[in-house]
């Protein structure tokens, strides 16, 4: 192998060692993202269980006031 042959795949070599590096940096950025959106869906999922109950019991009690 020449040596500008040789110098040419090792540049390569390092190029693809970098987007690695950077490809990993970018996943644990999704990761990260992934795992915040992840959290604040369950927050609203509960808030929302949560104000759907509250409507179920003023629902019944209107229910109970009409009845009587």
């Amino acid at each position: 192998m020449t040596e500008e042959r040789f110098d040419t795949l090792n540049d390569k070599v390092d190029d693809l060692i970098d987007l690695c590096a950077e490809m990993k940096r970018e996943n644990q950025l999704l990761k990260a993202g992934s795992n915040s959106w992840q959290s604040e869906r369950k927050k609203l999922m509960d808030k929302n269980k949560e104000a759907k109950s509250k409507l179920e019991s003023i629902l019944v009690r209107l229910k109970a006031m009409d009845q009587s």
